[in-house]
């Protein structure tokens, strides 16, 4: 079997309201770059690529030159062809390689009629859990609906989507606000949503390391008496990170300084944080994080599964992900909940319980629904892309690390987008 053509189409689908984090906010919709992966024996595999609100069509119009005429099962091949990790250095491209290996992953499951979870060794869970992935949010533009500014709202909101999805894990992304007003909240969080013990109930709290080592320590020390999964990149730098460690009584997590093997290697010959968060575009595919997860579980590393932004497509890679890695210590993280629509077949996954049932279809076990691609397509022609790392209500602020330049919760104003 031969890759024959590899098509690239944007999408933008909208999100609930748009989303505020440390380093800018996501406008109200995220933008996709939805990948088919065409064969000689007529089977069409999907990726997906996104997260940073710009279209990425034309770097895979680029990876024609490489991959025509490729096979699709040679995917150690593919790897070094187009993620060389010296010559890539030059245009990284560990994320592109994700998005074609999940394509071809799903093409050598429809091929071999099984699921991608049979080709990464078999499924050890037919779910996998998800954490609620709470945002302060500005309020839609078009009905002024769901702002997540205050206190009362954050709580509010939490409590609705426990009532709807069945959480039991509830993770805050911070760093928006200045620290004092953010302890506040995820204090106010956990006394309500926490004080049921039968629900067992946890928290994880994420600032996108924009504390300095000191504030870090003071927030996470704070927070000791919470029930904690963890404590998520709360400082940049591994240095920075292990001088946390050593005076914040909880488990560290991370997405953002290990996200890489030589880093991997570091972070255990000096270790500075106890969870690797596996992100399948992040890490250039769903097998790199399977391998990355092997070494964790060695050298008792906990593990859980990262969210760049994802639509279905992105979601199957996660899920099968958590199906087959043995030392899946906590619930996912999914934006998926907070988007109103999606362009796969069948309409959004649906989370029963607080988790999400891994699709037993070959391949990736999802499907385009045309319609919708090309629904959200036009919408993105229409719109455009988006700088995730700016606040359109904030056109003069750069975001820093550390931070000392937060946003005021007192501002009630909502953002034309």
């Amino acid at each position: 079997m031969k890759i024959t053509d590899i098509k690239a189409t944007t999408v933008t689908v909208p999100l609930e309201a748009p989303l505020r984090h440390a380093n800018g906010c996501h406008w109200g919709r995220f933008v996709r770059t939805i990948v088919e992966v065409e064969t000689d024996e007529g089977i069409t595999g999907l990726g997906e690529m996104g997260g940073g609100g710009e279209s990425s069509e034309a770097v895979f119009r680029a990876m024609k030159s490489y991959l025509l005429g490729h096979d699709p099962a040679n995917l150690e091949e593919m790897r070094f062809k187009i993620a060389n990790p010296t010559a890539s250095l030059y245009n990284n491209r560990t994320q592109i390689l994700a998005a074609l290996e999940f394509a071809c992953l799903d093409i050598l499951g429809q091929k071999w009629n099984v699921p991608v979870y049979d080709i990464l060794g078999g499924k050890l869970q037919s779910k996998v859990p998800f954490a609620s992935y709470l945002f302060f949010r500005y309020a839609n533009s078009e009905d002024g609906s769901g702002e997540v500014r205050t206190i009362d709202q954050l709580v509010a909101h939490a409590k609705d989507l426990k009532e709807k999805y069945g959480f039991t894990s509830h993770k805050l992304k911070g760093g928006v606000f200045h620290p004092e007003y953010e302890l506040e909240c995820y204090l106010a969080l956990a006394d309500e949503i926490g004080t049921d013990a039968k629900s067992g109930d946890s928290f994880r709290f994420d600032p996108n390391a924009v504390f300095s080592t000191e504030q870090a320590i003071w927030f996470g020390q704070a927070i000791e008496n919470v029930r904690n999964d963890y404590l998520e990149d709360p400082v940049y730098g591994l240095h920075a990170m292990r001088r946390t460690r050593e005076k914040v009584r909880m488990p560290l997590a991370t997405n953002t300084v290990v996200v890489g093997f030589e880093q991997l290697a570091a972070n255990i010959l000096d270790t500075a944080c106890d969870v690797i968060l596996l992100d399948t575009t992040f890490w250039g595919g769903i097998r790199q994080c399977v391998k990355a997860a092997g070494v964790c579980e060695t050298f008792g590393l906990g593990v859980a599964v990262h969210s760049s932004g994802e639509l279905g497509i992105q979601l199957a890679t996660m899920l099968h992900l958590g199906a087959v890695i043995p030392n899946l210590s906590f619930a996912a993280d999914a934006h998926y909940h907070q988007l109103k629509d999606d362009i796969i077949e069948g309409g959004k996954f649906q989370y029963q319980n607080g988790a999400i049932k891994v699709p037993e279809g070959a391949g990736l076990g999802i499907k385009l629904n045309r319609d919708k691609l090309a629904e959200y397509a036009e919408l993105y022609k229409e719109l455009g892309g988006y700088p995730y790392d700016r606040d359109p209500l904030r056109k003069d602020w750069t975001p820093t690390i550390p931070n000392n330049r937060w946003a005021d919760p007192e501002d009630e104003r909502t953002p034309e987008i």
